[in-house]
């Protein structure tokens, strides 16, 4: 697909971090998939994709997570 971001680079398969922010916690995640820009390297995760992270960085809050780093795995 053409990137909505930069309107210039196609996606491509592949894998990514995503930094999610929530009050005083900071949650990366790594090793995502997700549909990534050729051009500009914007990330395009699933609908799937997107409810588990949030499920991951809300179980991480709820422990009371200042700053947590967690492997996807799907």
């Amino acid at each position: 697909m053409k990137c909505t971001l930069c309107k210039h680079g196609e996606t491509a398969p592949g894998t990514t971090t995503v930094n999610l922010n929530q009050g005083e916690s900071t949650i990366i995640i790594k090793g995502v998939p997700a549909e990534i820009c050729t051009n500009c390297g914007e990330y395009y995760v699933s609908e799937e994709i997107n409810a588990q992270l949030l499920r991951l960085a809300e179980e991480a809050v709820r422990k009371g997570a200042e700053v947590e780093i967690i492997r996807f795995a799907a």
